[in-house]
């Protein structure tokens, strides 16, 4: 089964987000960018179900051409051609990408290369959509599994486990098929030497796409209010530790 999974590149925020003055991205001049843990699960199930059905797995993204460096990344991991859809990404929203990704995989499919799983990301880590992968499997007919954490094929069919708060559920679906990934049920690998040399002499294939986008629909972005802190003040020296042993007796630490 050759797989296409897709990737999209995204500021690499470690602590505090600030956005732009618009409101309408994050500001990314001083972080780096990489691609959200989701994905970075998505690249790692690609590369296991193809191994396993000796297949191929083709790696993906919308967006320009600073964009290489993540699809780079994913060729050193394993997938074995990539596509960049050039474009400018602030005026893309989810139904543009999902439109783009479709257009590929037809074209593709067209010229004898087809796709029996498109994985995603469960939702991007700067804007937080949630709506490509459905957009993308309603766009191509085909069914989807939204938020797995693992992904296996069988047979004609395969295999999504999903984790919930109340438990498990595992789906089965036929293929071809969509899937969305939630980082945690796979260990992503990471580039090696060797990998990222190899990843270096791959031909990238270049596309334009020919529909004019619609655009987001984004009024603007809000970050989330910062939670409030609380600091009690015991006392100074000596003074302090009775004060600390009644706190740790109502914390339950002694008794």
């Amino acid at each position: 089964m050759d797989v296409l999974v897709c990737i999209k590149r995204v500021p690499d925020v470690a602590g505090s987000v600030a956005l732009t003055e618009d409101s309408m991205d994050v500001d990314a001049r001083h972080v780096g960018y990489a691609v959200s843990p989701h994905e970075e699960c998505a690249i790692e199930l690609a590369v296991q179900v193809a191994k396993a059905t000796d297949g191929a797995a083709t790696v993906l993204t919308v967006g320009d051409e600073d964009a290489v460096e993540q699809l780079r990344d994913a060729l050193a991991v394993g997938c074995g051609a990539a596509v960049l859809i050039e474009v400018e990404p602030r005026r893309y929203g989810p139904t543009d990408v999902a439109a783009a990704i479709a257009d590929v995989v037809r074209d593709h499919e067209a010229q004898g290369r087809s796709y029996g799983l498109v994985l995603l990301g469960n939702d991007a880590a700067d804007t937080g959509d949630f709506q490509v992968g459905v957009r993308l499997a309603y766009e191509l007919g085909r069914p989807v599994v939204t938020g797995a954490a693992t992904v296996e094929a069988a047979g004609e069919s395969l295999v999504a486990r999903v984790e919930a708060p109340e438990g498990a559920a595992v789906f089965e679906a036929p293929v071809p098929a969509v899937v969305t990934v939630m980082e945690g049920g796979v260990e992503p690998r990471y580039p090696s030497i060797p990998g990222r040399m190899k990843a270096k002499r791959v031909q990238i294939e270049t596309v334009t796409p020919a529909r004019e986008p619609v655009g987001s629909g984004r009024v603007r972005l809000h970050l989330p209010p910062v939670p409030p802190s609380q600091v009690e003040v015991l006392g100074k020296g000596a003074e302090a530790a009775p004060a600390m042993v009644d706190l740790l007796e109502r914390l339950g630490v002694v008794r």
